[in-house]
């Protein structure tokens, strides 16, 4: 086939120049870099560039445009097809990144990175978690576009697409979430699923038999079955007919073939996840008559056409603001709101109905005061929503009288009683029902959208049913709020399967995820402030069952030094502590009653460290002024396990912890059988310190 005449004799010559060089510069990023999955991009060219040349509405001028459609490449171990989609439609994604695929500092790492190369809406490469990511941002789409949208003036309006692939469909977090999107009726959410049938390790009928499309049928979706992968007019159609399904979310299953065109490694496992090699490579191009030399070739008609998407995404950019511009005078305050929410912008004086708690030896627990503080900034803040995995009485997170997020299809009147409140998918209350995975993952979705900040709630102890998604939302840089309650052992009978001894430290080995742990009522108040108000990380907070005594602040120091993450509490006399007590959450009670017993003793200085991640960041400075290197007697004061605390104790301190799993019994037993008393901290301090 020549490259070098200046006319294509037809559309099909066109389109297929267009799949080849797609196939072939994702084939050559791979074998340069010797790493990385060629199986793919041969295989599912044809569905993404019809996809891509024919539907997707998208400005690769401006990549962040927000009425744009989304596109998630959940199969992210074929990220070379999409660097390469990005790099041909005109992204600022240059042929030189593409040859530096997967090397230290380019823009094109294994597996897609959202921030990194522009037109990557999520992080993926998990299996699943871009499947989830897509009901998220679908759900955002419909909230916005609820909240917002007009009659005659749909502002928020776009279509939501994946490519899906065996894996995905195959992990637990996409069965939660594909359950959850057929209940929602996202209609404008729309997966082509390369059905290759080839893993890894095997074939598909090794491990995955199921009938694929009666599964999601069940799950409420719209099924089509494309059987050739390389038919653009079969797929054309599909997605046509998906679109005009509005009231079910759209599986197109597309028969495809890993490896197309490679005469050895087609349609098996060695076209999965190793580069062909160079003699391989050359008849694979020799096969589908593309030029072996020279590698990252770009017809000049190819590039033209692709690039046909950087005036069509102006236009249809253009055209949305002009209708902006329309809906403002129609609908000023609205417009305001609106323009608001797309730039992530926290309204002025958003928290001045929270009100501070007053001193109660008996106080109220965290979760509670959790939930008292939601109730008071919720309304100032309308792009917030949220829900928890079944667990809203127990969380305290429901958003009253602010509805449910459901379909406006769903009114079952009986089924509308059950669950209370409006059904619309206007709603701010998200039930996820028990999918603490599918639940982490969409709240990623909700946030790579944009204009939503997501929060989302169940007990510590299943947190780590959420560990990928949490793990992603750090890693992508998304504002996600994590509400774990039932903190410790003091949740009591409910035994050791419940008490999360360990999954503080779990959380905290999780870079750019915030822990907080607050003290107290007050505290709390604190913490919610900068679960809003911190830019671009997650934020974890960290709260209890049982109720805290709420600390008497006309006594010790205010609760906002909680945003240094750590902070003096309660000074020693004078100044000069000879022993330093450092304590979180309800413990910080505990280590004041324990001052309070030494204080004709030991000059006892009381630290509140809520988040270690917060403390970190401070300067050299403060975190000098609140543990001086001079005072070496230390002890950590955390109903969790010690791992981790000995970098603020010291090898000289001590760390009061539970470095077991519990025991089912009452609270106040568990936390007196495991020397969480004031009595064991003024022991060990004694013995600290030889008095």
């Amino acid at each position: 086939m020549s490259t070098n005449t200046a006319v294509i004799p037809n559309p099909a010559a066109l389109d297929e120049l267009c799949i080849n060089t797609l196939r072939f510069l994702s084939v050559d990023a791979v074998q340069k870099a010797d790493s990385g999955h060629p199986g793919l991009p041969l295989g599912a060219a044809p569905m993404a560039y019809a996809l891509w040349s024919r539907f997707l509405r998208h400005n690769p001028a401006d990549p962040d445009w927000f009425n744009r459609d989304r596109f998630i490449l959940s199969a992210g171990h074929g990220s070379a097809l999409l660097y390469s989609l990005l790099h041909l439609t005109g992204y600022d994604l240059s042929i030189e990144e593409i040859k530096q695929f997967r090397q230290w500092g380019s823009k094109t790492p294994g597996h897609p990175e959202r921030g990194l190369a522009p037109g990557v809406e999520v992080t993926t490469g998990p299996l699943g978690q871009g499947f989830a990511n897509g009901v998220g941002i679908a759900m955002a789409e419909a909230y916005l576009g609820a909240k917002y949208n007009r009659p005659g003036d749909a502002v928020i309006d776009h279509y939501t697409y994946a490519l899906v692939s065996d894996g995905d469909l195959m992990e637990g977090v996409a069965a939660e979430a594909a359950s959850l999107a057929g209940h929602l009726r996202l209609g404008k959410l729309i997966y082509l699923y390369d059905d290759n049938r080839i893993t890894l390790a095997s074939a598909t009928p090794v491990t995955f038999t199921e009938d694929h499309a009666l599964r999601f049928q069940s799950y409420g979706w719209h099924t089509q079955k494309v059987a050739d992968g390389n038919d653009l007019d079969a797929i054309d159609q599909a997605i046509r007919a998906a679109q005009a399904v509005t009231d079910r979310p759209s599986l197109i299953l597309v028969r495809t073939h890993i490896g197309y065109g490679s005469p050895n490694k087609q349609d098996t496992t060695a076209a999965h996840g190793s580069p062909l090699g160079p003699e391989e490579v050359k008849l694979t191009k020799e096969k589908l008559g593309w030029p072996t030399t020279p590698d990252f070739l770009v017809p000049p008609e190819a590039a033209a056409h692709f690039r046909r998407a950087i005036d069509v995404g102006k236009q249809a950019s253009t055209k949305w603001e002009e209708q902006m511009i329309i809906y403002a005078q129609k609908y000023p305050e609205l417009a305001k709101e609106l323009r608001a929410v797309i730039h992530g912008h926290i309204p002025e004086n958003w928290d001045k109905d929270i009100t501070a708690f007053p001193a109660d030896a008996k106080g109220l627990a965290t979760r509670a005061a959790s939930g008292k503080i939601m109730q008071a900034f919720f309304p100032h803040l309308p792009g917030l929503i949220g829900g928890s995995a079944d667990l809203n009485t127990s969380t305290n997170t429901e958003l009253k009288d602010a509805g449910n997020f459901e379909s406006p299809l769903m009114k079952d009147g009986d089924l509308q009683g059950a669950a209370g409140g409006v059904w619309s998918y206007e709603g701010r209350n998200i039930q996820y029902g028990v999918r603490e995975h599918a639940m982490g993952a969409i709240s990623n979705g909700l946030a790579a959208h944009g204009g939503i900040i997501p929060y989302c709630a169940t007990f510590l102890t299943f947190s780590d049913y959420m560990r990928p998604s949490i793990r992603l939302a750090a890693l992508s840089e998304l504002k996600v709020v994590y509400v774990f309650t039932h903190d410790s052992i003091a949740m009591g009978e409910d035994g050791p399967t419940h008490q999360p001894v360990e999954l503080l430290a779990a959380l905290r080995a999780i870079p750019d995820l915030v822990v907080i742990r607050p003290g107290d009522a007050n505290e709390t108040i604190a913490a919610w402030q900068m679960a809003i108000l911190l830019p671009d990380r997650p934020v974890a907070l960290i709260l209890s069952r049982q109720a805290v005594p709420t600390i008497d602040r006309s006594k010790y120091a205010a609760a906002n030094g909680l945003r240094f993450g750590a902070y003096i509490v309660s000074e020693a006399p004078n100044g000069v502590p000879e022993l330093i007590i450092i304590a979180t959450g309800s413990e910080v009670d505990l280590a004041l009653q324990a001052q309070e017993k030494l204080k004709s003793r030991i000059a006892v200085r009381v630290v509140s460290m809520p988040s270690w991640e917060l403390f970190d960041l401070q300067p050299p400075a403060y975190r000098e002024q609140v543990l001086p290197a001079a005072v070496t007697a230390r002890i950590s004061v955390e109903a969790g396990i010690s791992m981790g605390w000995q970098r603020y104790t010291g090898d000289k301190g001590i760390n009061i912890s539970i470095d077991r799993f519990g025991a089912s019994a009452p609270g106040p037993v568990l936390l007196r059988e495991f020397g969480f008393t004031a009595d064991n901290i003024c022991v060990q301090a004694l013995a600290l310190l030889n008095k």
